[in-house]
Parts: C-alpha cells; sequence; structure tokens
C-alpha cells in the first residue's frame, strides 16, 4: 500500500460482516462478508451472504470517510442492486474497526453497520 498522510486507516485484507441494516433482516448465522483491498486512496473488494450472492465495489478512503460505488445481484430472483455509500470508519473500544454505512435505496435514507471479523 503507499501510505498517504490523509489516510488514517489501512483496509488492504480485512474482512468485514454487516451486524446490522436498516434497509433489510441480517442473517446472524450467515451475514453479508465483504473483503477489502486497498491501495493508497483507492479502496475496492467483494462482498457475498444474505441476500446477496455477489457483490463488487470501488472506492475512495480520505481519513474516516470511505465512499464507494456498489453493485450486487440479489439472491432472491438475480436482480441487480446498484448504489453508492458513505461509510464512517471508527475504531472502537474494543480495537476492532467498524464501518458506519450510509446510503439510500428508493429515495429512503438508510445505515448499516459493519464489523472487523
Amino acid at each position: 500500500m503507499t501510505h498517504d498522510a490523509a489516510l488514517a486507516h489501512d483496509l488492504d485484507g480485512l474482512q468485514f460482516r454487516m451486524v446490522s441494516s436498516t434497509a433489510s433482516r441480517v442473517d446472524p448465522e450467515a451475514p453479508t462478508r465483504f473483503a477489502y483491498r486497498q491501495d493508497g486512496a483507492l479502496v475496492w473488494g467483494s462482498y457475498l451472504g444474505d441476500t446477496v450472492t455477489q457483490g463488487r465495489f470501488v472506492g475512495e478512503l480520505q481519513r474516516e470517510r470511505l465512499s464507494i460505488s456498489f453493485a450486487h445481484a440479489l439472491r432472491t430472483d438475480g436482480t441487480v442492486v446498484r448504489g453508492e455509500a458513505i461509510s464512517r470508519v471508527e475504531r472502537r473500544t474494543d480495537g476492532l474497526l467498524y464501518l458506519v454505512e450510509s446510503f439510500a435505496v428508493d429515495g429512503v435514507d438508510h445505515e448499516s453497520v459493519c464489523v472487523q471479523v
């Protein structure tokens, strides 16, 4: 990874699992899991699980703000969902990183939380 003073976190090689979402119920037995790669401010990766059969994202990390574009296929019928999201990267008292993501679905604002695994 290229180091930059504007980068407060290194997400390269980290994995996260979704713990909550206002957009849908999170299956605690098979939550969506995210795999992150990072080179400087550029962040990309993949995700699957729960309601998603396959997903990809790409974006930019500046300090504690992660802005991404994403696309994934729904398990129910294969419909492709595309969108954009902004996450706050937080290191909490348990020492783990959390991603608190804000996004909109059909004009309704939502929030999800993912934790480092």
